[in-house]
């Protein structure tokens, strides 16, 4: 399986897909990490390149999160409590419920079109409007219009109603009790002290994947998605997009969730709340219950608790620049989940 892994990766590079990719699978209760090629043309990828997940975000820690603290005694979440309950400044909430939100069955704002303003005017700007249209005119099943305002939105709910910020409740929850110490909303912050006589420049430029290069400027170390890299300057986190993390971090996740040891986020992600389910990136020979994410950057997780397999993806498929589409990313990710789900 490994040369099969391997041969499809230095596939996908030769065809441009990505410069380098990382796998991470755990699968017969045996782990893997396989890095092949670059992050950026010269520096070679190792299985502890960090990478920004994109909207994997959404999943680890936001949905995540939202599905735990629903199940806690008592609930500080509701499914079908309404959004304006929870934010009751928020304008033409339309009836919208936590669910829609994690259905992405609500829509408004283009968050990348509020790049330019500050992070307090986006906040502002997000509450004034408000949602578009009524929940029952995008969609009753499934996900409805994928945008990155729902996720916006149920990280404010979720700072809100626990009183803490979205990084210090992902570090409590999951990422200190799994051991995911690469895991971060800022990369700057990453222990260094195992790197003997190196500088955070030098962890910056060989140990984080760029992810696109910009009017000649390089985007790495900090967010790709522009919305959340305003609020990142600004050392602020969203629910939309911000996590880095490695691929051993990830295999630590996934094995939890295997293991039985987070049920809730289990349970909700099977039923597609904040995660994935019946994509054709999947792939088709899943067991039942299989379920995952994506993120643009090209990064990707899967997760089959049936057949006890999970599967981490790590790319900078936008480096140096984004392609026109997403298919040779879904494509590889196709093939590799036929690979491994075998």
């Amino acid at each position: 399986m490994d040369e099969l892994l391997i041969s499809r990766t230095q596939q996908a590079i030769r065809e441009r897909v990505f410069p380098g990719c990382i796998i991470g699978l755990i699968r017969a209760n045996r782990r893997i990490v396989i890095p092949v090629g670059t992050t950026d043309g010269k520096n070679p990828v190792n299985e502890n390149t960090v990478y920004d997940l994109a909207s994997i975000t959404k999943s680890i820690p936001l949905a995540s999160l939202a599905l735990t603290l629903m199940q806690e005694n008592p609930p500080r979440l509701n499914l079908e409590g309404k959004v304006i309950e929870y934010l009751p400044e928020l304008r033409n909430g339309h009836g919208a419920t936590i669910e829609d939100l994690l259905r992405y069955r609500v829509k408004g704002s283009k968050m990348s079109e509020l790049q330019f303003k500050t992070f307090e005017e986006i906040r502002t700007h997000v509450l004034e409007k408000g949602f578009d249209l009524p929940r029952r005119s995008l969609g009753e099943d499934g996900w409805g219009t994928y945008t990155n305002l729902p996720a916006f939105v149920l990280g404010l709910i979720i700072e809100r109603v626990t009183g803490e910020i979205l990084p210090a409740l992902a570090d409590k929850y999951f990422f200190k009790p799994l051991g995911m110490n690469d895991t971060t909303f800022f990369p700057e912050n990453l222990d260094t002290s195992t790197l003997t006589g190196r500088s955070k420049l030098m962890l910056i430029d060989k140990w984080i994947a760029p992810t696109e290069i910009v009017d000649g400027q390089e985007i790495r170390g900090i967010v790709h998605d522009e919305s959340a890299r305003v609020f990142s300057r600004a050392r602020r986190a969203v629910g939309h997009a911000g996590l880095f993390s490695t691929a051993p971090d990830l295999l630590k996740f996934l094995e939890a969730m295997i293991a039985g040891e987070l049920p809730a986020v289990v349970d909700g992600a099977q039923k597609g709340l904040g995660w994935e389910i019946g994509r054709e990136w999947m792939g088709s020979k899943g067991g039942k219950g299989v379920f995952g994410k994506t993120g643009f950057t090209g990064t990707s997780i899967l997760c089959d608790p049936e057949k006890g397999i999970g599967l981490v993806i790590l790319s900078n498929r936008t480096y140096p620049h984004r392609p026109p589409d997403n298919s040779a990313i879904n494509l590889f990710r196709k093939d590799i989940a036929h690979i491994v789900l075998e």
